[in-house]
């Protein structure tokens, strides 16, 4: 904000705002009070998590079949799913998983293994208002966090997500 404008949201004399700034004058503390509002106005609103998820979550059922898992993986190059269950979270399905299954049914017999026998615990869930510095907090341990509303999923939020944030 320049001088100027500070001074008209102020009400005061872009002169004024001037001495202020270099120290040539001690306002009163109406004057300063007035300042202090105006500043306090600009201030950004913190980040929601329905600001940096996104959407569409690709996601799969516990019935789904693994392969479908890595199909969904490799055609949207990301290293874990959701897997959700009429419309509500119930785990996780990651590269980790799918190597496990690999290994323990070898490569043609896994494929078609349901998900639920190798999901893993789901991603925390936060609600579309959630403060996006307790989602950093989630994002510490886990690989993603859900967004949820109604009850339903409504985004995604990767780590990811979060680097455009860094000014």
């Amino acid at each position: 904000m320049t001088q100027t404008e500070l001074a008209r949201r102020a009400g005061i004399s872009q002169s004024m705002v001037a001495r202020i700034e270099s120290g040539s004058v001690d306002p009163r503390v109406s004057t300063l009070s007035r300042i202090i509002a105006v500043l306090s106005q600009m201030e950004e609103p913190p980040y929601r998590a329905r600001d940096v998820m996104h959407t569409p979550v690709y996601s799969v059922g516990p019935g789904d079949p693994i392969s479908l898992a890595v199909e969904i993986m490799e055609e949207h190059d990301i290293s874990q799913v959701p897997v959700i269950d009429a419309g509500v979270p119930v785990g996780c399905i990651s590269e980790s998983a799918i190597v496990s299954a690999l290994e323990e049914g070898g490569l043609h017999a896994s494929g078609s293994r349901p998900v639920r026998e190798f999901m893993e615990p789901g991603f925390p869930t936060v609600p579309l208002e959630a403060d996006v510095q307790d989602v950093v907090h989630l994002l510490r341990e886990n690989h993603a966090a859900l967004v949820v509303d109604g009850g339903h999923v409504a985004g995604v939020i990767t780590k990811h997500d979060l680097i455009p944030l860094f000014p």
